[in-house]
């Protein structure tokens, strides 16, 4: 029976700081940023993350701290974060980025705990 946990997911903890605990398959951790229309980037205070969604809906269940800025290609993708003790949804359009948390003027620092590729 699949339990959908992420593959390899204590050593890429371990080696990168990433938290990814499960999915669907459809959302996967890149080593390295590219040029891929397929790439949901996540910027962070500290770093650029990068996932390639293969598929037209997906879903990762993670944790990544202090992100600011959340940008898609291809597709649409709705995240949750978490920040003071509230979870956010915010929605980024197919081709567009989002600041969020501390991008913004008024933002804390956020834990992204949930990415979804929606359409």
């Amino acid at each position: 029976m699949e339990d959908f946990q992420y593959p390899d997911a204590a050593k890429i903890l371990q080696q990168r700081g990433i938290k990814l605990i499960k999915g669907d398959g459809h959302i996967l951790l890149l080593d390295a940023c590219g040029t891929s229309a397929q790439q949901i980037k996540v910027w962070t205070g500290a770093s650029e993350i990068c996932f390639q969604a293969n598929a037209k809906t997906g879903n990762l269940t993670l944790e990544v701290p202090d992100v600011i800025r959340l940008q898609t290609a291809d597709h649409p993708i709705s995240a949750d974060l978490t920040a003071e003790g509230t979870t956010q949804t915010v929605d980024v359009a197919k081709g567009s980025a989002k600041s969020v948390g501390e991008g913004t003027a008024d933002g804390a620092p956020s834990v992204l705990v949930a990415l979804r590729v929606t359409g």
